[in-house]
């Protein structure tokens, strides 16, 4: 193949390398607000000879604002990467009304008691919007977890912590209908279940373009899963309300 045949059959590869970064867009999603409650914090650890414990309803939740942060690039209107960072722990604190038998130790009941259940979530995600018109934007993808988590006992006169670390897989789902140009309505969120648990972050509200560098949105989120295995047995439900900053650069 001659010089000239090669770069007429490499120029549109090199037109489309030149027109991604004229077509990309950062967007920079700062997302905080206050955790509602949970409806359940089932807790038991070993799975085999531990206490089955309901955190969310034996112990008294403190409030609690929490904070999330994602950075996304997408590239020809329809390809989307994105890293999110969402930490989160929640104090509980009261009294047992029994022997609780939590990680190998025993806390007695009707003492002081407080648990800390942290729940960090570090995410990189892929998403294609397969539907992209004047009032929709749909579109779905995939999401690689890591999951850091630990749940401490801490009483009177002993403590103790399980640290669970691990990579989970999840599908990644987004959902946008824009009535006006300033106005957009919003679903989106990870979610995957498994025999051995389950997992789903999810964010239902809407969201207002003041510029179209910066916009704001509110709504509520639930996060719920756990995992049942032969070591653990944890599952917990939390609601949110949350507001977000909407940066587009």
């Amino acid at each position: 193949m001659s010089r000239i045949s090669v770069s007429r059959a490499l120029a549109p590869i090199f037109l489309l390398l030149l027109a991604l970064p004229l077509r990309a867009q950062l967007k920079l999603d700062l997302e905080s607000g206050v955790v509602l409650g949970t409806a359940y914090t089932d807790v038991r650890i070993p799975n085999r000879g531990g206490t089955l414990v309901d955190l969310a309803k034996e112990l008294s939740a403190n409030p609690k604002v929490f904070y999330r942060a994602r950075l996304g690039y997408t590239i020809a209107n329809r390809h989307t990467i994105s890293a999110l960072y969402a930490p989160l722990t929640v104090r509980y604190q009261g009294r047992f009304g029994q022997d609780i038998n939590y990680n190998n130790v025993v806390f007695p009941a009707n003492q002081p008691t407080t648990v800390f259940y942290k729940f960090n979530s570090y995410r990189l995600t892929y998403r294609y919007d397969f539907v992209v018109r004047d009032h929709w934007r749909v579109g779905a993808g995939l999401t690689a977890k890591i999951r850091d988590a630990n749940i401490r006992f801490e009483g009177e006169s002993n403590q103790t912590g399980y640290d669970n670390v691990g990579f989970v897989p999840l599908l990644n789902f987004y959902a946008a209908y824009s009535p006006t140009d300033r106005w957009t309505v919003l679903l989106e969120g990870d979610a995957l279940g498994a025999k051995a648990g389950r997992a789903e972050d999810i964010f239902v509200g809407a969201a207002y373009n003041i510029s179209s560098k910066l916009g704001i949105k509110l709504g509520y989120r639930v996060v719920e899963g756990g995992a049942d295995s032969d070591e653990i047995y944890t599952f917990t439900w939390i609601n949110y309300a949350s507001a977000g900053l909407l940066l587009t650069f």
